[in-house]
């Protein structure tokens, strides 16, 4: 189930080491987490694989109108596994990229206007206006932590993550259980975003990985020496 917390392997939180915690906390800034102004929920598959879906509970802070960066975890809660990353950039942004990027991102249309992808606690009419923008945009996600297999640990490499499309692909166990924990319902959702709009030219044929499905691979390579990068002369 994609809400699943696999045990972590370890000793017990030492006291000393959360006195430490705390001690650091009152003295050091965290301006990149502090950053951080929204919680969205939403869900990802795999992208070689449908059948693997995950929920994915995203917190993230604007580095301008125009990107967003954000924080996965597999839950809301206190002790929630760090999964993944995602970027969000607009439409502007994704048209500049070059051809051979821009399978890796996936449009955002279908979570926004499905209601899949919603702010947990936050009232429709005031989370709608933000949406109305992510309905617009593209996302690349990284997935670290393939805690849906029972990882305890981030094992194996990361991998490439894309969002739902289209109707029917969605595990209705999993859209159940997340509505019945929320207290929504995606269905009334999506009449109340009926009259959002997806890009502006559309989506992209390049996106979601045009269409086919996309792993990211380990293969050995050369490694570039030292001797071999510029020389600095002072």
């Amino acid at each position: 189930m994609s809400t699943a917390n696999p045990s972590v392997p370890g000793d017990p939180t030492e006291m000393g080491t959360a006195i430490f915690e705390t001690t650091t906390a009152a003295i050091q800034g965290f301006g990149p987490t502090n950053k951080i102004h929204q919680h969205l929920c939403a869900f990802h598959f795999y992208s070689d694989d449908m059948s693997r879906q995950v929920e994915a509970h995203h917190y993230c802070g604007h580095q301008n109108e125009e990107m967003r960066q954000c924080l996965i975890y597999n839950s809301c809660e206190a002790d929630a596994r760090l999964i993944g990353v995602e970027y969000i950039i607009s439409e502007k942004l994704y048209m500049t990229s070059p051809d051979e990027e821009k399978p890796v991102w996936h449009s955002h249309e279908y979570e926004v206007k499905s209601g899949v992808l919603f702010m947990p606690g936050i009232p429709g009419p005031i989370q709608r206006k933000d949406l109305e923008k992510v309905c617009k945009t593209y996302g690349k996600t990284i997935h670290f932590w393939q805690v849906d297999r029972g990882d305890n640990l981030p094992l194996g490499i990361p991998q490439i993550m894309m969002p739902l499309t289209r109707d029917g692909q969605l595990y209705p166990n999993l859209a159940q259980d997340v509505e019945k924990r929320n207290g929504i319902s995606f269905d009334k959702e999506s009449e109340n975003r009926a009259y959002m709009t997806g890009p502006d030219y559309g989506i992209h044929p390049l996106a979601n990985a045009a269409g086919k499905g996309l792993k990211t691979l380990l293969r050995e390579t050369h490694c570039k020496p030292v001797d071999s990068l510029p020389r600095v002369f002072v």
